[in-house]
Order: structure tokens, then C-alpha cells, then sequence
């Protein structure tokens, strides 16, 4: 994890303006750099970095001897950079991960360079020689990218939408700041007073398509049957090979543990693998909840079945109320169980920023999206409308599951890794049949469950438990998380506000006081960008006012909560 920033054709100086590249110094609290570009005094790029690969020689921008004319600021983590290089021969001058882009981008251009990465992303690429900048990001938006550009051709780019809302420029019509696209590059000219003009925006790789990358991928050649055993066979395969070669780094590795289904699999093959590779370490794994919580009951089982190093973090409704505000400034959103759900994750970052020495930290996002495990798939028309759902919820990670994951991680100066959203794995996924793909017998992700059944890889009874919300599972069914803060809000907003919401708040009105507060706080960190958020997450289907699924017709508490 890292904070890249950059500026192009600044009307400001640049000492004034760089002091918006540290509103994101906690994403890399390891070192930051500050460096005009050679020929353009008011171009320039800032990097915090969090130090995962080359220690000695990973400071950014990234240039090196043999392209002089290359500047390369990038956030993420390259997993087939060593593939790469040998297929093609490369010789690079560092052991960074991200030197690659530069050998792939100088040999086969920006669409076939950025196809070819395994790994998550974002990345400004600056070519002096041809007067190009390129941004892009990987496929599911693992990696945030943000971007202002004025109509005069003025550009700044940041990984957090903080680093770009006290940027000034000269332009007369005011300049929108948005995410680049997950799975998008973005080229522009370069001119010679250091603006720029958008030439391209292209899609490089979609969810529901193989990779370019899968051609030099470490996995042989799947068997193409759609018979029940070769589905599974294949799904273990492609899911082992996701968490091991996110094994990759010098820094120590944790994961994230609810005792749910999608982090207790990673845990456990991350604890497998771990052991296969003789790390000169256990794996340590990280639980939150109240004291009587389904999450850190079925957690302490995980843990102590497959043998890591577990700590378990107290949490209270009060301490989590007051977190509140901090975790809405982070976010950059006012989404309802983004914010309900970060709150448990922000905290449990921060204990372990401060009560371990893991900093690669993995968790299991992505996994409901990709598997149909949200339990509205319970209620959807067809199986072509469950799978049609399950894409969309894909594309749209980068606005809610995904944003949650790396904000409160990198909050913390902590990287985060989600094997689950593996290029390889999702396409071959979404490629099987969509009647194999909906809930069975009742139970979500009933695939994904019989994959890994009769393995002993976790208790069976994870294997088979429930959905649960990590929202929800962090309190007990007695009492909910969303009730303590909805409890809690009725006394922050006033009927009266709420009558008046729609004209208050006209973009995404908010339905509940809850909501309303959120937005409150929202608007005060971030006033007049609530468009930052298109829609709120909601379940589909049924006539859902609320997204926790406790609040769901269907929703039956395990008879042990």
C-alpha cells in the first residue's frame, strides 16, 4: 500500500500545492519523496511508501538507467513480475515489482502492458520522450485512483480523493473530481507548457474475461469438463494459486478473521501454504466483536483448527460510535453498510498496527460478489438474473466492499490483499454455467462450499455456516451493530431534518436518521462532492429498506447465537 500524487501543468506553486499530497502520508509512512519533472516546472509527482518489495530501491517515481525518459509512480503489487520478466527477457535494474511496467510499456505499448499485469494497481506513467501521461488501475479497483481535470487541460492525480479537494487552478469553470475506472487506462498528451489533453480511455480487461496474463500463469491448463469434480478440482486449484502467489513481499503477513465462510478459506490455505513455504513465522489472524458475537465465536474455532497465531479485539457500541467520524473521513463516502461495516475493520486495523508487526494483511472481499453469497440471490427471478447481478456487484466493488477493505487498511499503513478478486479465478467463475452458480438446497454459495467440502481445510460447520454480514456478525443477534448506531442517531437528527431530507440532500436523499447523520458528517469532511457516491447499496429482489441482512424476511440466526 502506497499514496501516490501528481500534478500536471500547475497554474499554483508547487510548494503550496504539495501540501495536499499529505492529507494520504498514511497510506506510506515508511518514506515520502517530492520530485519536479525534468523540463516541466510545474509538473510533479509526491509517494508515501509503505515498503513491501526492494527496500533499497522501491522510492518513487521509478526510473531507471535504460529509460531515462520514463517516470512511473504506482500503488499495488505486480504478482507475475518474475513470470514476466523471464518470458520476455528483460533486464532489470531493481528487484521492484513494479519495474516491469516500465519494460512492458517501452516493448508493447500501454493497452498490451497494462493486459498483462497480474496484480492490483493504480499507476501514472510519464513518457517525456513522447509527451504521454497514462493512469490506470486494476480490474476491480483493488488499488483507488482519483482525478482532476480542468477544461484549460490542468490535471492532478491521487490515490484518495483528499489529496485533490484543497488543489487550486486558474481554470474558470470549477473541475469535478472522479475515481478512474477499475480495468481503465487513461492516456493524454502532453504539451510543452505541461497541460495536458485527454486522448484515449479504453477498458483493458473486464471481470467476465480471461486475462492476457493467463497465458505465462503459473496454473497449467485447466480441464475444460463441466462434470462436478472437475468444477471443484479446478476452483481449489485456481483459489490455492491466488493465495500463494500473494505470499509475495518482506513484510509480515496476517489476515483479517470473521469466522465466516470466504476469510476463514483464506486463512487457512494462507496458513497451509505458509507452512509448505516455510515463512520463519506463523501466521497471525485478527477477530473483532463483542464478547458474545457469532464473528469471534466462530473465529477462536477457525484458529484453533487450523493452528495460527490469533488475536481477538474487544468492541464495544460506544467505542464504535465514536469512530464514527474518523472512518467517514477515510471512506470519502456516506454509503450506510459501508460505513456500518468499516467501523469493525478500521478498529481491528488499528489494533494491529499498533499491537502486532503484521503489515501485508489478506481478507476475504470479494467472495459474496463472485459467489452469489449475499442472501437476496436467495430471491432472484432466474439463475441469467442472478449471474447478470453478480457481475454487476463485481464492477461496482470499487464503490463499496472494496473501498471499505483499502480504506481502513491503508488508513493504518496496512496492505491489503483479497484473494478472491484473483483475475484467473473470477473469470473462471463467472464462465461456468449459471444454474451451477445460484444458491442450492437453501444454502448460498453452495459451490464455493462444495468445492472445499470432506477437506478438513475448516470445521465443517464454518463450511456450512450462514451469511453473516460483517456488519452484523461482529455483535450478537440480541442486540445488532446497526441497531446500536440507528439507537444512537435518533438523538443526533430531528424529525424535521428528516421531512426536509429530500431538499437538504437532493442527490442519494438519506431514507433513515442514520442515514442522515452519516451525510452530516459526510458533508463536513467533503462538502458538495456527495455525488462521489451514485447509489446506495441495497438488496434486490424484495422490498428492503434497509441493507443489513438481519433485516431480511429470510434471515434465520444459527440457533448457537
Amino acid at each position: 500500500m502506497c499514496g501516490i500524487w501528481a500534478l500536471f501543468g500547475s497554474d499554483e506553486c508547487l510548494s503550496v500545492q504539495c501540501t495536499s499530497a499529505m492529507r494520504i502520508a498514511h497510506r506510506g509512512p515508511d518514506a515520502f519523496r517530492f520530485e519536479n519533472v525534468n523540463g516541466f516546472t510545474n509538473c510533479c509527482f509526491g509517494f508515501h511508501r509503505l515498503a513491501i518489495v526492494d527496500q533499497l530501491y522501491g522510492m518513487q517515481p521509478l526510473r531507471i538507467k535504460k529509460f531515462p525518459f520514463l517516470w512511473l509512480c504506482y500503488n499495488g503489487e505486480i504478482y507475475n513480475h518474475h513470470t514476466l520478466r523471464k518470458q520476455f527477457d528483460f533486464d532489470h535494474q531493481t528487484k521492484v515489482d513494479g519495474e516491469i511496467l516500465l519494460h512492458l510499456y517501452d516493448r508493447f505499448g500501454i493497452q498490451k502492458m497494462a493486459s498483462l499485469l497480474d496484480g492490483v494497481f493504480a499507476f501514472i506513467l510519464l513518457d517525456t520522450a513522447n509527451r504521454k501521461v497514462f493512469l490506470g488501475r486494476d480490474t476491480y479497483g483493488v488499488r483507488p485512483l482519483f482525478k482532476l481535470f480542468t477544461d484549460d487541460g490542468f490535471l492532478a492525480v491521487c490515490s484518495e480523493a483528499k489529496g485533490l479537494t484543497d488543489i487550486t487552478h486558474a481554470a474558470e469553470s470549477p473541475a469535478n473530481i472522479v475515481p478512474l475506472l477499475p480495468g481503465h487506462f487513461e492516456a493524454f498528451d502532453l504539451k510543452p507548457n505541461g497541460k495536458v489533453q485527454s486522448a484515449q480511455m479504453e477498458l483493458f480487461h473486464c471481470c467476465t474475461k480471461e486475462p492476457a496474463h493467463a497465458d505465462y500463469d503459473a496454473v497449467e491448463m485447466l480441464p475444460t469438463g463441466l462434470d462436478d469434480e472437475a468444477v471443484r478440482s479446478n476452483i481449489r486449484a485456481l483459489f490455492e494459486n491466488a493465495v500463494r502467489k500473494r505470499l509475495m513481499g518482506q513484510r509480515r503477513i496476517g489476515c483479517l478473521l470473521s469466522g465466516g465462510l470466504d476469510s476463514s478459506l483464506v486463512a487457512a490455505t494462507l496458513v497451509k501454504l505458509a507452512k509448505e513455504d516455510k515463512l520463519p513465522y506463523s501466521i497471525q489472524t485478527f477477530a473483532i466483536g463483542s464478547e458474545d458475537s457469532p464473528d469471534v465465536l466462530a473465529a477462536r474455532k477457525v484458529a484453533a483448527h487450523i493452528g495460527s497465531e490469533h488475536h481477538e479485539v474487544n468492541f464495544t457500541a460506544e467505542e464504535g460510535i465514536q469512530a464514527v467520524d474518523e472512518v467517514i473521513y477515510h471512506l470519502e463516502t456516506y454509503d450506510i453498510t459501508n460505513i456500518r461495516a468499516s467501523v469493525g475493520m478500521y478498529l481491528i486495523s488499528k489494533y494491529i498496527k499498533e499491537k502486532s508487526d503484521s503489515v501485508v494483511i489478506f481478507s476475504g472481499e470479494g467472495s459474496d460478489e463472485l459467489t452469489q453469497g449475499y442472501l437476496y440471490f436467495h430471491k432472484a427471478p432466474t439463475p441469467e438474473a442472478a449471474a447478470d447481478d453478480s457481475v454487476r456487484l463485481l464492477k461496482e466493488l470499487y464503490m463499496f466492499d472494496v473501498l471499505r477493505a483499502d480504506r481502513t487498511t491503508a488508513a493504518h499503513g496496512l496492505e491489503l490483499r483479497v484473494p478472491f478478486l484473483d483475475h484467473r479465478l473470477t473469470a473462471y467463475y463467472l464462465s461456468l454455467p449459471e444454474e451451477m452458480r445460484t444458491p442450492r438446497y437453501g444454502v448460498e454459495k453452495h459451490l464455493l462450499r462444495d468445492s472445499f467440502k470432506g477437506l478438513n481445510l475448516i470445521p465443517d460447520e464454518i463450511l456450512w455456516r450462514r451469511k453473516e454480514a460483517f456488519s452484523d456478525g461482529i455483535m450478537s443477534v440480541k442486540k445488532s451493530w446497526y441497531v446500536c448506531l440507528q439507537e444512537h442517531m435518533e438523538s443526533m437528527v430531528n424529525n424535521d431534518q428528516m421531512e426536509k431530507a429530500h431538499q437538504t440532500f437532493p442527490h442519494n436523499p438519506p431514507p433513515s436518521k442514520e442515514a442522515y447523520y452519516f451525510r452530516q458528517v459526510f458533508e463536513k469532511h467533503y462538502p458538495g462532492q456527495a455525488e462521489w457516491l451514485s447509489h446506495y447499496w441495497m438488496p434486490r429482489w424484495m422490498d428492503a429498506s434497509d441493507p443489513s441482512a438481519r433485516t431480511l424476511s429470510l434471515y434465520t440466526p444459527d440457533k448457537d447465537q
